[in-house]
């Protein structure tokens, strides 16, 4: 789950693409970076760190132009270096800067078909080169010494039929515009935004609407799956369908953790259907245990507040915030190592006793991922004196893999893969666990737009809507266990 962002406007956008980014840092803490176009040269600042700590006044004074995009990363498996930070750029042809969020699952066979065909050389372990590359090639393939939309939109064809996965681009490509475009399922999101200034249209291209609002754009709609639009310089959109229509299914994990609850991904509030979320879990709890004893029930923040207060009102019991959380640390399921996501709980939530002593307390979270984050809060709940710990789920049981672009666990470190949810109760020690079914998830969501045919639930449900190789799922396994990321490091 990477941040993406594009501005083309009147005036210098770094700073806008900076504003733009801090509010796309929860999707990526790793790396940040920046690209613009002066409308001679490209200037480009990144590097490993919080968007806040990779510019400094001089480098963002550096950033000229009035075309820009900017990256934030967390890290994916293999791809945890400062040489994968973006924008990546390649100067052929005309000089074409992209920033990726997502994940290309034929990656391998496209790196070796790259060398090996289009004599093209990548540098990096990141997919993102990969696309570049694919995408330079493609443009170089129209043989034009002028570029015009319509060269565009065959080039990106040409990608759509040559990458397979889910992935969202902004690139800009020098001497044409702002390009963005999504993979045919719409599996990643990206939006469109306006602003009428004062010299002229303006437009932007986000991950999410967020960046929009704190911008001052007017969403204007979601890019379409498969399509492409280009902004040029002086401010026309121009959009073309450039893959053949499939059945467009978002991430559902968007909803459930990934956006922030002030963002619209495809007409959805995300802050809406996380309400519904919590409507929905009550629902079952009162099917399951209708005269439960439950006292209190407390979120673990963040992002599962939202769920929790309509749990809690359904259910007829207090809500109370029985954690304070120290915000200055990262998410937990995205921790390099076991033993520093465990240390990283303690770091970030404290308990207030008095909300816990002496009651039953029903925790609730957005998900479940590899259970060791649950694990340590229960057990802290009941040092400050629970009565007893029941633990809710606002998401189905996590027990496959997700190659989409958000790099959880290998699935033997998924605490639900291969266990009974009896299991993983036992295992994460609470008196009672329960989970939302994944049929509620799904009409959690689809109620704010019912023309969503379909979502990927991949994690939840192991259906994967690019096909997928067994194969592939074993690469994966080793690449994304704790094991092999501790190797890398040492390395």
């Amino acid at each position: 789950m990477c941040g993406i962002i594009g501005i083309v406007g009147n005036s210098d956008v770094a700073t806008a693409l900076y504003d733009g980014l801090t509010v796309l840092q929860h999707r990526g803490q790793d790396a940040a970076g920046i690209a613009t176009f002066d409308g001679n040269r490209l200037h480009l600042s990144k590097g490993n760190g919080l968007v806040r700590d990779v510019f400094d006044s001089a480098s963002m004074g550096r950033l000229r132009g009035v075309m820009g995009i900017g990256h934030c990363r967390y890290p994916t498996a293999g791809s945890e270096g400062a040489a994968e930070a973006q924008p990546f750029y390649v100067n052929s042809p005309f000089g074409i800067a992209l920033a990726h969020n997502g994940n290309l699952t034929n990656a391998p066979a496209l790196k070796r078909e790259i060398f090996a065909e289009d004599r093209r050389h990548i540098n990096t372990e990141s997919d993102s080169e990969v696309l570049l590359n694919v995408f330079a090639h493609e443009l170089q393939a129209q043989e034009r010494a002028r570029l015009e939309p319509a060269h565009l939109f065959k080039a990106v064809s040409g990608v759509h039929q040559r990458c397979v996965g889910g992935y969202a681009i902004v690139s800009m490509v020098l001497g044409l515009g702002l390009v963005g475009f999504r993979d045919p399922n719409g599996i990643r999101p990206l939006v469109i935004g306006k602003r009428d200034g004062i010299d002229g249209v303006e437009w932007a291209l986000a991950s999410e609407s967020v960046a929009l609002d704190i911008l001052g754009f007017r969403l204007e709609r979601d890019v379409a799956p498969g399509e492409a639009v280009l902004i040029t310089e002086d401010g026309k959109l121009h959009a073309q369908q450039c893959a053949a229509k499939r059945l467009l299914s978002p991430c559902i994990f968007e909803f459930v953790y990934l956006a922030r609850p002030d963002s619209m991904i495809e007409d959805v509030s995300v802050y809406k259907a996380r309400l519904r979320m919590g409507e929905k879990l009550a629902k079952k709890i009162l099917r399951e245990r209708p005269n439960h004893d439950i006292d209190v029930v407390i979120p673990i923040p963040d992002t599962s507040r939202t769920a929790a207060i309509p749990l809690a009102k359904a259910l007829g019991v207090e809500y109370r915030e029985g954690f304070v959380k120290n915000r200055y640390i990262g998410r937990t399921f995205i921790m390099p190592g076991q033993k520093e996501r465990v240390k990283s709980v303690r770091r970030k939530l404290n308990a207030i006793e008095l909300e816990f002593r002496d009651k039953v307390v029903l925790l609730v979270d957005d998900s479940i991922v590899r259970g060791t984050t649950s694990k340590q809060i229960v057990q802290m709940a009941r040092e400050v004196g629970a009565r007893k710990v029941y633990f809710a789920s606002a998401a189905p049981p996590v027990r496959y893999p997700n190659v989409y672009g958000i790099d959880m666990p290998a699935v033997k470190e998924l605490v639900a893969h291969g266990r009974t949810e009896a299991e993983v109760e036992a295992f994460i020690g609470a008196d009672w666990l329960i989970y939302q079914d994944l049929e509620d998830l799904i009409a959690a969501v689809q109620e704010g737009n019912p023309a969503i045919p379909a979502f990927d639930t991949s994690c939840f449900s192991g259906h994967y809507v690019t096909g997928l190789s067994g194969a592939y799922l074993e690469q994966l396994e080793l690449l994304r266990s704790d094991e092999a990321k501790a190797q890398r490091r040492v390395a």
